[in-house]
């Protein structure tokens, strides 16, 4: 936990008045025993970016165990952002997205001309909490070009058009939790080394909804908690930023009922096990 998850002292509150005994434990702590017959909820483990080979065995490791919420396939669908294009192959609009091989010596002012952007935000495919996010203006697109082949000798890297309109309406997270979407958050651009900073809950419209449910139409069934992430493209249509199914935030400090309806999602698959 690179840092502090605003979600986790709510949600063992809840839980506790729920009757539910939980507690927080690192997934690469070794004096755990992942091998103990008890339900995983994964939350912040923010720093699996850096060790995706050990976050998988634990995965299956905690899976044998027990049940794992989110589920492992879910989890490992969405580890790497080329689940992008798998959204835009089931007809969910996404923000348009370059993806370049760790390894590649592509240029990214050879990308730039191809794809007529003058605008863009580079940022590791497997990545969280803005790690190695940049955004790159024309006037900067040599420090740019440099800062993508010193990320490509260790990573996949991705390069998208930074979008305006996440500067006046902001990128929209919409919460999904156990069946429903319950609320979002307006949050600003948030680059490396930067804080979040994020509204208070907001309503989600019809539109953001429509959107929302076509990107977690696929799992919808096996998920406990999901966050799109979207905003406005330059055709003004919405398109999805990002899914978030392993570790989200989900703004649970704006939304009580949010927070308890998570801590009965939680409670009610107990009392099925």
């Amino acid at each position: 936990m690179p840092e502090i998850d605003l979600d986790e002292e709510l949600l063992l509150g809840e839980l506790k008045r729920q009757g539910v005994r939980a507690r927080m434990a690192a997934w690469n702590d070794p004096a755990e025993n992942w091998d103990e017959p008890l339900p995983t909820l994964v939350r912040s483990t923010w720093d699996y970016i850096h060790h995706i080979a050990a976050f998988r065995g634990w995965l299956a490791r905690a899976e044998r165990a027990g049940p794992l919420w989110n589920p492992r396939r879910v989890i490992e669908c969405n580890l790497h952002k080329s689940y992008l294009f798998e959204l835009e192959r089931r007809g969910v609009a996404i923000t348009p997205t370059q993806l370049i091989a760790a390894g590649s010596s592509r240029a990214l002012e050879e990308i730039l001309r191809e794809r007529g952007w003058t605008d863009v935000v580079v940022k590791p495919a497997v990545g969280a909490g803005s790690f190695a996010t940049r955004r790159f203006r024309a006037s900067d697109f040599a420090a740019g070009g440099e800062f993508l082949s010193a990320a490509l000798l260790e990573r996949d890297m991705l390069v998208q058009p930074y979008l305006d309109s996440v500067d006046a309406w902001g990128e929209r997270a919409l919460v999904w939790i156990d069946g429903e979407f319950t609320h979002a958050v307006r949050k600003t651009p948030r680059f490396s080394g930067q804080d979040e900073s994020v509204s208070e809950a907001l309503a989600i419209d019809e539109r953001e909804r429509a959107i929302g449910n076509a990107a977690i139409d696929w799992c919808a069934n096996d998920l406990l908690y999901a966050r799109v992430d979207v905003a406005h493209g330059a055709d003004g249509k919405l398109c999805v930023m990002e899914l978030e199914l392993i570790e989200p935030s989900l703004f649970l400090k704006q939304n009580p009922r949010a927070l308890t309806r998570l801590a009965e999602g939680i409670a009610s698959r107990l009392r099925r096990l």
